[in-house]
């Protein structure tokens, strides 16, 4: 079982940079692929970006390729989701999931566990 915490939402404006943080609990959370899932206002939950156990690969939707970065610290359990040059429309709830796996998953559906998400709203 694991239990996956998100933190570091909040309200700025377009060009800003933020840094949402994953908390998790449990022994394996090493042996886990995390991803970042996002649900804009109204619309279905999307793929934001992945990274495998070690953090020796990445992969990024194309709506924010070259403007957010994940990262790993398996010492400190946590995933990291570095986002610069934010614009309104990344707004949405950003989600933190896992998934024992050896592939990426893009698909929402096929996560495992789910933090409850923290809020990012980008003002124009």
């Amino acid at each position: 079982q694991v239990q996956l915490v998100e933190s570091g939402g909040g309200l700025v404006q377009a060009g800003d940079s933020l840094r949402l943080s994953c908390a998790a609990s449990g022994r394996t959370f090493a042996t886990y692929i995390m991803a970042w899932f996002r649900q804009p206002p109204g619309k279905e939950r999307e793929f934001v970006a992945a990274i495998t156990q070690r953090g020796s690969r990445t992969t990024y939707a194309d709506s924010v390729k070259g403007r957010f970065t994940i990262s790993r610290d398996n010492a400190k359990n946590t995933v990291y989701l570095q986002m610069s040059s934010l614009k309104p429309e990344d707004t949405a709830v950003y989600y933190c999931a896992a998934r024992w796996s050896d592939e990426f998953f893009t698909t929402a559906a096929l996560a495992t566990y789910w933090g409850r998400g923290t809020q990012v709203t980008v003002s124009s």
